[in-house]
């Protein structure tokens, strides 16, 4: 899996049984803490891994810091929420490398192993499956609610905990047969959804309203908050999207909205779906919400409804 295919993450086989799952991810601060900053670019980074039904097993700190500007201790602070982030990953990080910038930047380069035969892709989704999402939307209207003084204490808090969150449901994955899968990004999930409805060959029919959404989400999209990537998404996804007329433009935005470290958007075989969402609910996931189907139909085409 490479340029020729592309997927969340790059597989390279090693042998008949083992193959490498390689991926890379960083981007500049979203939270004011150092170690939540941390904690977030490495779960975001950890999560294509994930996606491709991949364990991690080790990762490249990827660093960008203004020694002149901030003081060492920031540093430290964002290194330690990215090493207790892959620990918890059961991953080790062994090393990286760093450059004086004008802006903090941090993110990981990870590795992780898998089974030829287990692999998961964007591709793979079949007419009848049901797409299950793990984690609410909403993020990038929140994140730009924090970036604009906006956002209170406990909203802060509430998408953190959303971004740090581990998509390490790997074995419930592989036990209900998914072979198709991906991370919801900085293309939102309507754009992350057209990639799979297009590599799988299928149409896609989302229902709006069982899609999980931070509280303070819609209070901030009422108020057009949102980041410059989700306007660009809204843009991206509207030749390939057919929305209900009763569905209200800020809704439209949020299915949209450019998101950090969100959940995994499953496509899951219907004899299945029982087993996976009990798996998921046994894993603690924010989310099991069962947000549409797969069907039949114009490869890359979506549908949302209410």
């Amino acid at each position: 899996m490479g340029l020729d295919a592309p997927d969340d993450a790059g597989v390279y086989r090693l042998s008949s049984d083992v193959a490498l799952v390689q991926t890379v991810d960083f981007f500049t601060p979203i939270v004011d803490d150092p170690y939540a900053f941390g904690q977030i670019a490495a779960a975001n980074a950890l999560s294509d891994v994930y996606a491709m039904g991949g364990r991690p097993v080790c990762a490249l700190n990827i660093v960008g810091f203004p020694v002149k500007k901030l003081p060492p201790q920031v540093l430290a602070d964002i290194l330690r929420g990215g090493a207790d982030k892959v620990r918890e990953a059961g991953a080790v990080i062994i090393g990286g490398h760093s450059i004086d910038d004008q802006e903090p930047k941090y993110g990981l380069a990870v590795t992780g192993i898998i089974h030829p035969d287990k692999i998961i892709t964007k591709g793979a989704a079949r007419p009848g499956d049901v797409l299950v999402l793990t984690k609410p939307i909403g993020v990038g209207v929140v994140t730009t609610a924090i970036k604009r003084g906006l956002a209170a204490e406990d909203e802060v808090l509430a998408v953190t905990d959303v971004m740090r969150r581990l998509n390490n449901v790997v074995d419930v994955l592989h036990a209900a047969g998914v072979r198709c899968a991906t991370d919801i990004t900085g293309f939102g999930l309507l754009g992350h959804a057209a990639e799979v409805a297009r590599e799988s060959r299928v149409a896609l029919r989302i229902f709006a309203g069982k899609v999980p959404v931070l509280d303070a989400a819609r209070k901030y999209a009422e108020m057009d908050v949102f980041p410059g990537g989700s306007r660009a998404n809204r843009r991206h996804v509207q030749a390939c999207t057919a929305f209900d007329d009763r569905i209200p433009e800020p809704e439209r935005m949020l299915l949209c909205d450019a998101v950090t470290s969100g959940g995994l958007l499953i496509s899951c075989p219907p004899d299945k779906l029982e087993q996976l969402l009990e798996g998921l609910r046994a894993a603690s996931t924010l989310a099991q919400a069962v947000i549409g189907h797969v069907e039949a139909g114009p490869a890359g085409h979506i549908t949302v409804e209410p």
